[in-house]
């Protein structure tokens, strides 16, 4: 295609979303919220199901928050320690202890569904007197200090802002679920954006909204204390902004917005850093401006991102000599050894496994038989989304971020083996900055299955829902039976042992069940009610156009 931009002239506006079916950006608008409604419900419920610090390094997390809120600052990494009161919260857990749906039990750990819960009444506050650790206090070090602080400051200030600074440990923790949970819900409509914006087309949007559905780990880890998901609404953030990069939008204000969204994901956690290549190849590939003009937006979004966060890790290089310094070194004689020829079959059969359903710490396993047919779908899905004429262009640059995201998991892993014998760290959880664009994928793979029919993926969009809304209660139902259900014992049973350790009386969990109905209900009726919506959109005399709205420069 010919550069016929004339350079010197105000910058051009962004290509239009040009769709005779495009619907008025109210009705649109509503549909996303009411599906991330439902998202933010069904990870809400997941937050109540999964028993306390029953997710990986939540007691840590806990207690990162819990320092910034009470003045104790960010120490260097492995100088900092869990705090005497957290401690005594995870006692009082019951864990460490195995769930009944555990993969296989210990004889040396208890059973969850042998162990008596603390009255709610009765459960430890933490306050001034035992909410900060020191090099004295006799505890393990917290290692989250290899991490920014920014997720741990804006923990402590939801605590303040709930009035939970001063609280039971178990309320303390669910306010910080919950967290978690807006967090995700907030990536939803930024999801939706990106694949609006790649194929012009509504219902493409609102099929990437219903993405997170079908993964029950996502649930799991968004409705958990963890960092990761602040990672997630950056990286979702930066991805709807490539997405509008490669399409054509170079406004400068846009690099700057790149660059910010970026930073902050950098003062979280060095996944981050994995959207870049997502960012250089958007620009790389955009049209509308010579090569220098791209390139000089690319250098402002890099420039801003390190102003605002990527100095964290260069100050790392520099004080600390390393990017990433470990705040707890593992102990070779501690981890299981693997032989060296088994480290590739592991690496790709765990991997997957972390992605779609490993609860608690790696050991409530998704059976096998689900994993690979998600596997098979997502690889079709991406293949399907980058190598078809329509949106390739955007497809390639966003495909970057979760393919980088899990080669990085893999080659860390393959390197701590190297290391210390064993395979750690094969976390799914991982690669869950990469949602937004795997659900914008997604979104591409449905409507080029559908010939790239805006009318015929609005009439995909009930069948799409229908089978998200299912998969995420089935993984519910899977995850509370795993968790509380003992051998031999019925759903009633299961249900009391949830009612006697939850952290909320029951009129306060039967407000929580009723939005967890409510509002995929409501998702539900919104999608069936979708092509009758988007067909009236259509202006008398117009007919609708066999690939809607994708700007040439995303094909």
């Amino acid at each position: 295609m010919t550069d016929t931009t004339r350079h010197g002239r105000p910058e051009p506006a962004p290509p239009p979303l040009t769709s005779a079916l495009r619907p008025g950006p109210r009705g649109y608008r509503r549909a996303v919220v009411v599906i991330a409604l439902a998202v933010a419900a069904w990870a809400a419920l997941w937050a109540v199901v999964t028993p306390p610090f029953q997710a990986p390094d939540e007691q840590n997390h806990l207690n990162s928050v819990l320092r910034i809120a009470y003045g104790g600052g960010w120490p260097a990494p492995g100088d900092a320690y869990l705090a005497p009161g957290v401690v005594d919260a995870v006692h009082e857990s019951g864990y460490p202890s195995d769930p009944p749906g555990r993969w296989v039990h210990r004889s040396d750990v208890p059973q969850f569904v042998d162990l008596e819960p603390v009255p709610r009444d009765e459960r430890l506050r933490l306050d001034t007197t035992n909410a900060l650790g020191d090099a004295s206090s006799g505890t393990s070090v917290d290692q989250m200090t290899q991490h920014p602080p920014l997720y741990y400051a804006l923990g402590a200030a939801a605590l303040r802002v709930t009035g939970l600074t001063a609280g039971r440990w178990d309320l303390q923790m669910l306010a910080l679920r919950l967290l978690d949970v807006a967090l995700l819900a907030l990536s939803v409509p930024l999801a939706a954006g990106a694949a609006r914006r790649i194929t012009g087309s509504p219902s493409a949007g609102l099929v990437a909204a219903t993405f997170p559905l079908f993964l029950p780990q996502l649930g799991h880890i968004m409705g958990a204390v963890n960092n990761d998901a602040l990672v997630v609404l950056t990286c979702a953030a930066a991805t709807y902004l490539a997405a509008r990069v490669v399409t054509g939008d170079l406004r400068w204000r846009v690099a700057v917005a790149i660059g910010v969204v970026v930073g902050l994901g950098l003062l979280t956690k060095v996944m981050a850093a994995f959207v870049l290549p997502t960012v250089g190849v958007a620009y790389l590939l955009a049209r509308g401006r010579r090569w220098p003009g791209r390139l000089a937006r690319l250098v402002v979004a890099g420039v801003v991102a390190l102003a605002v966060g990527g100095w964290w890790w260069v100050r790392n290089v520099v004080t600390l000599g390393a990017v990433q310094p470990v705040g707890l070194p593992r102990d070779p004689a501690t981890v299981a050894q693997v032989p060296d020829g088994d480290v590739p079959r592991l690496i790709v059969e765990k991997l997957p496994q972390a992605f779609f359903g490993n609860l608690s710490w790696l050991e409530v396993r998704l059976p096998g038989a689900w994993v690979v047919l998600g596997s098979v779908v997502l690889v079709a899905v991406v293949l399907a989304a980058v190598v078809l004429p329509g949106a390739r262009r955007a497809s390639l640059a966003l495909a970057l971020l979760p393919a980088g995201l899990a080669f990085g998991v893999a080659y860390n892993s393959w390197s701590a083996h190297a290391d210390t014998g064993g395979l750690v760290a094969v976390q799914g959880r991982y690669v869950f900055g990469g949602i937004a664009a795997l659900a914008a994928l997604f979104a591409v793979a449905v409507w080029q299955l559908v010939l790239r029919q805006d009318r015929r993926l609005a009439l995909a969009l009930p069948v799409v829902t229908a089978l998200a809304l299912a998969a995420a209660v089935g993984g519910l139902v899977w995850g509370f039976g795993a968790f509380y259900q003992g051998p031999g014992e019925t759903f009633g049973d299961a249900v009391e042992r949830w009612l006697a350790w939850s952290p909320l009386a029951e009129p306060a969990l039967l407000v929580v069940l009723s939005a967890g109905v409510l509002a995929p209900v409501s998702a539900l009726v919104v999608a069936v009610g979708w092509p009758r919506r988007l067909a009236a959109s259509v202006a008398p005399g117009d007919t609708p156009a066999a690939a809607p709205g994708a700007p040439k420069d995303a094909r």
